[in-house]
């Protein structure tokens, strides 16, 4: 196997800071004038992107390649698994779907995601000097050792260098080192070169002496300790961060309030970032069994599994709430799985995705929803024209989705750039709902989705530029804490 200088990024447990330490150390790398990919194996989200080449990946991993001023492609995570119940997942093989599997029969499969897993690696390798590898979950789960393509089992193969990542802010830090070494065979700890620990409060000297016992404990070297950044505002590989939900209070500016049901199969969360993070949007996550607050725009967003996640919707009260909300002037947008949901009637004959052949939806739009074995990859641009907007706003993103709205009895909302329209606005200008994902990403359809909204002086924000400013931090908070020489030593080690 023909093989690039490659590094691999494991972490102690899920939530370490892999996804974010790839994606720093790929804007180090490009900033010192190196060519660099990123590559993640195996990754199960439910936050994904759309490549240029028509496939599905992580969203972490377009993240990354962003960091490395790259274009993503369905090579750098040839293994996606989408959950969709407790047991079983979507597999999305080289960016395409295959179908779903409970996880006995993705054991079985495993030695054809093994296939693909180093074929794309391989591929990489043949166009990148340099591979930055993400691990998922943690190398010490012994229950999935058998057939690992994940982390050690695909070290091995490749034979690279790993370091291994561990969050100090969940506490137990040295615990969670020396414990997951102890799970590994010889070889795997050997192929370990030393550690990070992230997200670290305080003062460094107060952590010196578990440093110091750390590297005679285990003969490795710690390569650096990263502070926890507050206000570090990155794609989200999966985890919601409620913590993005802040109230907000401004000054001279009307504060738009807008809440969002946390769905159990919420996907493509990061759709709603540029409200989380604009200064005059108080967003509001509400969780299972949790009260509904008044709120001047309702979001309902994407689902992996539709029909559960409108269930529950019915069962935790959101329909009489809607009805009220909109009786009283309030706004709602549905994006994709949202939009089905706000139908007549979600047809799922082949049981796509639940056992229910017709689906009840909520009723507050007349159209009906019907899924196919056809999935739609495809990235957007176009422009956007809600009532009492004088000029189209200008619109980019991307549809992943099984489903075909009948939208006939309304006019679209958008025009893509090759002719095809999407979405619409109710007859009464409350509802509005898209199949786009990344709906609020571009500034001008922000800035006219607020406004519709009621929010008429909203701010300029971009979120692009945000992502890049953030990524830039985070190099540069990389660059001071870490031993960079050595770490760049071991791509030849």
């Amino acid at each position: 196997m023909t093989q690039s200088a490659t590094l691999m990024i494991q972490g102690c447990t899920s939530d370490a800071g892999k996804s974010t330490l790839v994606a720093g150390l790929c804007r180090v790398l490009v900033r010192r004038g190196f060519t660099v990919a990123p590559f993640k194996p195996q990754n199960m989200a439910l936050n994904s992107a759309v490549t240029a080449d028509g496939g599905e990946i992580g969203r972490a991993q377009a993240l990354q390649a962003q960091a490395a001023n790259i274009a993503p492609t369905v090579h750098m995570n040839p293994v996606l698994l989408k959950p969709n119940s407790d047991t079983g997942a979507q597999v999305i093989l080289q960016g395409q779907s295959i179908g779903n599997l409970n996880a006995f029969d993705y054991h079985q499969y495993k030695p054809k995601a093994a296939q693909a897993v180093f074929d794309s690696f391989q591929i990489l390798s043949n166009q990148y000097p340099i591979i930055l590898v993400e691990g998922a979950g943690s190398p010490a789960e012994i229950n999935l050792r058998e057939g690992d393509i994940a982390n050690m089992g695909f070290a091995e193969v490749v034979d690279c260098p790993v370091i291994l990542v561990a969050d100090i802010d969940k506490g137990g830090v040295f615990a969670h080192i020396v414990g997951t070494l102890a799970c590994l065979s010889e070889s795997e700890r050997n192929r370990i070169k030393g550690f990070v620990i992230n997200r670290f409060r305080g003062d460094i000297a107060l952590l010196q002496d578990g440093l110091d016992w750390l590297e005679r404990e285990t003969g490795k070297p710690v390569l650096g300790v990263l502070p926890y950044l507050h206000g570090l505002h990155l794609d989200a590989e999966d985890a919601v961060s409620v913590n993005d939900a802040q109230h907000k209070a401004h000054e001279d500016h009307k504060v738009l309030k807008v809440v969002c049901p946390l769905l159990p199969h919420i996907s493509n969360h990061t759709d709603l970032d540029p409200l989380t993070q604009h200064p005059q949007v108080d967003f509001q996550w509400v969780k299972h069994n949790k009260p509904i607050p008044p709120a001047d725009l309702v979001i309902l967003p994407g689902s992996k599994s539709v029909a559960f996640d409108l269930d529950w919707l019915k069962h935790q009260a959101w329909l009489p709430y809607l009805h009220k909300h909109l009786r009283y002037g309030g706004k709602l947008i549905g994006i994709c799985g949202g939009l089905q949901m706000l139908g007549q009637t979600i047809f799922d004959p082949l049981g796509i995705e639940s056992d229910q052949a017709n689906i009840p939806g909520l009723a507050l739009l007349d159209y009906t929803t019907r899924f196919s074995p056809d999935k739609q990859l495809i990235n957007r641009t176009g422009l956007l024209q809600l009532p009492g907007l004088v000029t189209a706003a200008k619109i980019t993103g991307y549809e992943i989705h099984q489903g075909v709205t009948d939208f006939s009895q309304y006019a679209h909302a958008i025009e893509w750039q090759n002719g095809d329209a999407d979405g619409t606005v109710s007859d009464d200008n409350q509802i509005f709902v898209s199949y786009c994902h990344g709906l609020f990403d571009q500034p001008e359809a922000l800035q006219a989705l607020l406004n519709w909204s009621g929010l008429v002086d909203a701010e300029p924000f971009d979120l692009n530029q945000q992502r890049e400013q953030q990524l830039d931090r985070l190099a540069d908070s990389l660059e001071i804490h870490l031993a960079m020489d050595k770490i760049l030593d071991l791509f030849h080690s």
